[in-house]
């Protein structure tokens, strides 16, 4: 099962990820997502735990949690095509100058 984990520290690697997901059971993979200018953390990632029992419990143990110094959120990742997306062509900000 794929799980997110949102407003992690900065300072959050993906050690730190895993050790706090091991502790309920097998892990397949972590990925924290890094911004690709910056190369700074985006207070995201995802864990991959093959078991759905053992993510569910990690899912309620953690979520609300703090960990190095902020309460994160955990849930089950939705599939990417489930969130809602920007029209093409709509980024926000900016003004047109003409």
């Amino acid at each position: 099962m794929k799980i997110y984990a949102g407003n992690l520290s900065y300072a959050m690697t993906e050690d730190d990820l895993r050790a706090a997901f091991g502790a309920f059971g097998a892990i397949n993979e972590v990925t924290i997502i890094m911004d690709r200018f910056s190369g700074r953390s985006k207070g995201f990632g995802f864990v991959d735990m093959p078991n759905a029992a053992e993510a569910e419990k990690a899912i309620e143990s953690l979520n609300g949690k703090e960990l190095k110094g902020r309460a994160i959120t955990v849930n089950q990742a939705r599939p990417r095509e489930d969130r809602p997306r920007r029209p093409e062509g709509a980024r926000g900000g900016g003004s047109n100058r003409y």
